[in-house]
């Protein structure tokens, strides 16, 4: 127990620190009132665990462990679900409605197809 605790500590430091230098990255890039940066974190998020979980379905050698540190750690930490959800509720209290709708449904819509073209591709 106390390995895959550790596994999952140190996939979920990697994915945080992924996702904030993405974020920073994308927000200097496009800086819009528009979460951007979250966006393109959650997609990429999406698409690499449907990739992981192809490959995991496919290769023995993704055991348990792999799967924790890579699935539940690296890419636990580097998806941003709770900032989603904090930057849609920040978009409706701010009465943008028009990017709050946006951000729905890119995010939700994007993600779905992301993880599926995933699954495709390690098929």
């Amino acid at each position: 127990m106390v390995k895959s605790v550790l596994l999952v500590a140190l996939g979920g430091g990697i994915g945080s620190v992924c996702r904030y230098l993405l974020q920073v990255g994308v927000s200097r890039i496009a800086p819009l009132s528009f979460p951007t940066g979250t966006l393109a974190v959650n997609i990429i998020g999406c698409f690499a665990i449907g990739l992981l979980y192809g490959l995991t379905a496919r290769l023995p050698a993704f055991n348990i462990q792999w799967r924790l540190f890579l699935i539940t750690g690296i890419c636990g930490g580097f998806t941003t679900f709770s900032s989603f959800s904090y930057e849609g509720v920040s978009l409706i209290a701010e009465r943008n409605f028009l990017y709050f709708f946006m951000y729905l449904g890119c995010s939700v819509i994007l993600g779905l197809l992301a993880t599926w073209i995933g699954i495709l591709l390690i098929k």
